[in-house]
Order: C-alpha cells, then structure tokens, then sequence
C-alpha cells in the first residue's frame, strides 16, 4: 500500500513539472493574443510552407520569409538576384524575400519599413493600394519607406 502511494505520488509530481515545462515562463513572456510573424503570413498568403518558428517558404511564388531576433538587426541587402521587403527601417527585422521580377504582395507582412534590392540591375518599388511609389531601392541598393507599402513592383 505505502510503495502504491509513494508510484502514484511520483507519477504525479512528474506529469506536474512536465505540464510546467511545456507551458510559457510568464504571461508576459508570451501574449496568448498575439500570434507570431510566420503564423500571422501563413494565414494571409495561402501556400507557405513553416519551416521553422523562423523561417518559411511559399515555392510557387518564390517567396521566403525570415523572422529576425530581436536583439539582432538584419546586416547588409538581401542575396544577390532578390529583392525584400523588411517590417523595420534599415533592413532590420522579419525579412521577406522574393526571387521573381514581377509585381508582388507584402501581404505576409503586418508593415513594411524598408526595402532592398540585391539584384544587379532595376528598380524595386514600394507602392500603397492605389499604386503611388512610397520608395525605390536601385540595384544593390537599399530605401526607408512610408508607411501604407502592399506591393513591390520589380523592374527589369
């Protein structure tokens, strides 16, 4: 009878600090409320693939997106042959990053605040809704943008 008291005493003790484990140090830890960049891109452009709870990939549209640290900051332009759009200004923060020259969504992102261009010719152009260029980052270049960008346009 003791040895049985003292197994289900153990057992409970043990699912207890597994349950403790798995659950956030605080609430202020993790805001319930607030969902992270890749859940919140997932859900507005259809396709995507997580990798990671940093990384995902959308392969038809040629499109990644990197969620950056944040004690970190994003260092330099994108890789040679894309251009991104990044949620913080001076390419600092989640990155999105595309591969095809065309006219694309920013969608996956909740602001975007700077772009790059790490092609080697062209213009990328941040527009609004209504189509009015808010930046433009020439090849190998960067640009600070205004608020309200929901397209790149990529010109060859």
């Amino acid at each position: 009878m003791k040895k049985r008291i003292i197994t289900a005493t153990a057992l409970a003790v043990s699912l207890l600090l597994i349950a403790q484990a798995s659950a956030p140090a605080s609430a202020s830890a993790l805001d319930e409320t607030e969902i992270s960049d890749i859940e919140y891109a997932l859900e507005v452009v259809p396709g995507g693939i997580a990798l990671s709870d940093r990384y995902a990939v959308w392969p038809a549209l040629g499109m990644t997106l990197t969620v950056g640290s944040p004690a970190a900051r994003s260092v330099g332009s994108c890789a040679t042959g894309t251009f991104c759009a990044y949620t913080g200004s001076g390419l600092s923060g989640t990155k999105l990053a595309f591969t095809i020259c065309t006219n694309v969504s920013t969608a996956a992102l909740r602001v975007v605040a700077s772009i790059a261009n790490g092609r080697t010719s062209g213009k990328v152009h941040a527009r609004n809704s209504s189509g009015t260029v808010l930046g433009t980052a020439v090849a190998n270049g960067s640009a600070n943008v205004s608020p309200g960008t929901t397209r790149l346009f990529c010109t060859l």
